[in-house]
């Protein structure tokens, strides 16, 4: 079994949020200090991050399915929970991640280089975050929100200047392994490689990379073989050579005839276009004879050369084993690898930052009306609503209440108005899969109201004490009360209301 790697599905899932706590402070001779619950702590992210000591993916084949960790509930005291530790997941560089829909979405190149997979989710507030003057002692917190989930692809594509392309054993391991000082496996049978070789070449004063592609056969790109395998390493090179080998003792093939079925795989297959390369077919194209030790393949190099000179081709006839013509092939790959990295820069174009901000008139949700099998109901579609009911704890009603202040300022309700709800519609909020239904009333009760105002506490704010201002006027008011009773006593005996008739 080899241990190179180059395709793998992987399973990620980041860390949950942690929970708000909802406490209240509690110290000697302070018997109601107010809310001191802390915040949740955020999950932690799932990372790839480019390592250049990697080579391979065999450690996501045999372990698909990686998470990160989740972040610490909150706690009395003022205390916030601790955020979940990053996954950081090395990978090679040259990796492309996917979706399993074939979408590219990041290409991995250059040292350090990252890509987040999946986003932790956010820590719940604690009920010391929640206070406000209108809300001084919440008795809720929010709940921490759960981390993302993805599976997404990853593929190694090799980044190389030169590709050697060809038939099984027609010499490319060989050409690798003395033009640089790579050392590839080399055997006298069919597919002795099996996972693409690559070597540092130097050629006066310009080095260049080359990539020892596994042999291609007919329907290559149709993935017969390892063909889908193998061309994927040709897909970042800008100069492809075509390794012929003019010594082959197979009756049904000669050198011509392996260049046309090789061109043709190559111009079958379909690359990303989302990497920017060109087509395999629009590339530059040399055309190395090999085995030229061999008298007889000599002879059939010298004869076949002019037929490939007319379909504009440059041919290099050589012998890696007896090093003969690897001076003049390794300079010709220098200048088309000079040429090919000047276009590159030539089409580099500075990248636009695009503000595209949101309208005065964004609510950042829609209200969608829709028709099941259940009947009629109303789709609230949008981030923060579906993030504020993912933060609920529905089995504190306090919580529910301020669930549906939040949604009635955010203008949830006059939409539903809109679109058509009446009192006692289904209206669901979140994923399709996991949405919170509610049976709509336009205006929404916690039941906490029935305690007093949502957020406050009798014990912290009492309503039934008497301030000084209230005792004066009840006072002024006793006393006047006297003395009227009084001047109305002295009037009637004046009057002699009180007079003995004896």
């Amino acid at each position: 079994m080899t241990n190179f790697v180059d395709r793998v599905v992987l399973h990620v899932e980041a860390g949950k949020g942690g929970h708000g706590v909802a406490s209240v402070h509690r110290e000697k001779f302070k018997p109601l200090g107010g809310p001191d619950g802390g915040n949740g702590g955020n999950g932690g992210d799932v990372v790839l991050v480019v390592d250049t000591q990697s080579t391979t993916l065999l450690d996501y084949h045999r372990s698909p399915h990686r998470r990160a960790k989740n972040g610490a509930p909150g706690a009395g005291d003022e205390k916030d929970g601790a955020a979940g530790e990053d996954l950081v997941l090395p990978v090679p560089e040259g990796t492309v991640v996917k979706t399993r829909a074939g979408d590219v979405l990041a290409d991995l190149v250059g040292e350090g280089t990252r890509y987040v997979a999946a986003q932790g989710g956010r820590g719940g507030l604690g009920n010391r975050a929640l206070a406000s003057q209108r809300r001084k002692a919440p008795g809720f917190a929010l709940l921490g929100e759960p981390g993302e989930s993805a599976e997404i692809v990853l593929e190694l594509k090799s980044l190389a200047d030169v590709a050697l392309v060809g038939f099984p054993s027609a010499g490319k391991s060989s050409l690798v392994s003395v033009l640089s000082a790579a050392r590839p496996k080399i055997a006298d049978y069919p597919f002795t490689t099996l996972v693409p070789n690559l070597g540092v070449v130097t050629a006066g004063s310009m080095r260049y990379t080359i990539a020892d592609v596994p042999g291609l056969i007919p329907g290559a790109s149709e993935g017969k073989g390892l063909g889908l395998e193998f061309l994927r390493h040709v897909e970042r090179c800008s100069v492809l050579v075509h390794v012929v080998d003019c010594a082959t003792l197979e009756p049904d093939r000669d050198p011509m005839s392996d260049l046309d079925l090789i061109e043709a795989e190559l111009a079958a297959y379909v690359g990303d276009d989302a990497l920017g390369g060109i087509p395999l077919s629009e590339r530059t194209r040399v055309v190395v004879l090999n085995k030229a030790d061999v008298p007889e393949a000599h002879e059939l190099a010298e004869m076949v050369t002019p037929m490939l000179q007319e379909r504009g081709l440059e041919v290099f006839t050589v012998s890696a084993v007896a090093h003969t013509g690897l001076k003049e092939l390794s300079f010709a790959l220098a200048r088309h690898v000079q040429q090919a990295r000047a276009d590159i820069e030539r089409e580099v174009v500075p990248q636009r930052v695009v503000l595209r901000p949101k309208g005065v008139d964004d609510s950042g949700f829609v209200v969608r009306r829709e028709r099941t099998s259940d009947g009629e109901v109303f789709r609230v579609i949008g981030e923060r609503p579906t993030r504020w009911v993912r933060q609920t704890d529905f089995s504190n009603e306090e919580a529910v209440g301020y669930l549906a202040d939040r949604l009635s300022r955010a203008g949830v309700e006059d939409q539903l108005v809109k679109a058509g709800a009446v009192a006692g519609s289904t209206v669901l909020i979140g994923p399709e899969d996991d949405a919170v239904v509610f049976d709509w009333e336009p205006t929404l009760v916690g039941g906490a109201e029935l305690l007093g105002g949502r957020g406050t506490d009798a014990r912290l704010d009492p309503s039934d004490r008497r301030t000084n201002a209230e005792r004066r006027e009840e006072f002024h008011a006793r006393k006047d009360a006297q003395s009227a009773a009084r001047e109305e006593l002295a009037a009637e005996r004046r009057a002699g209301h009180w007079t003995d008739e004896d």
